[in-house]
């Protein structure tokens, strides 16, 4: 196993967990990491988790740069989604937690999308 197929299906494997723990326990990751999130919009939170599980779950599938590439721009895509967010009280920190996560992600696949095999 190189080090591009151990590094993707651990990026993947690790969204593949985060995805879980969205999709069952929601309130307990909010509670972790942003407690002031409301209850009301739990359903967001499984939202998000369902995406990972999907998109975490194809790279494991087919652990290829195009696919690697795809996942970071769909991570990309959501930390964007989340600047209008950052100041707010209420979502601030979820959106700073998730976004950066998201750009975290994103730049790691990218790497890995790049490496020569």
């Amino acid at each position: 196993m190189t080090g591009r197929t151990l590094g993707t299906r651990s990026l993947a494997a690790a969204g593949v967990g985060a995805g879980l723990a969205l999709v069952t326990r929601p309130r307990q990751v909010a509670d972790a990491v942003a407690p002031t999130y409301p209850s009301s919009r739990l359903w967001v939170a499984r939202l998000l988790g369902a995406r990972l599980l999907v998109q975490h779950a194809a790279v494991l599938a087919a652990p290829r740069p195009a696919v690697l590439r795809a996942a970071a721009a769909v991570d990309g895509l959501h930390a964007a989604s989340m600047v209008p967010l950052l100041r707010s009280a209420r979502y601030g920190r979820a959106a700073r937690v998730s976004g950066g996560a998201a750009a975290g992600t994103a730049l790691v696949a990218l790497a890995l999308a790049s490496e020569r095999r």
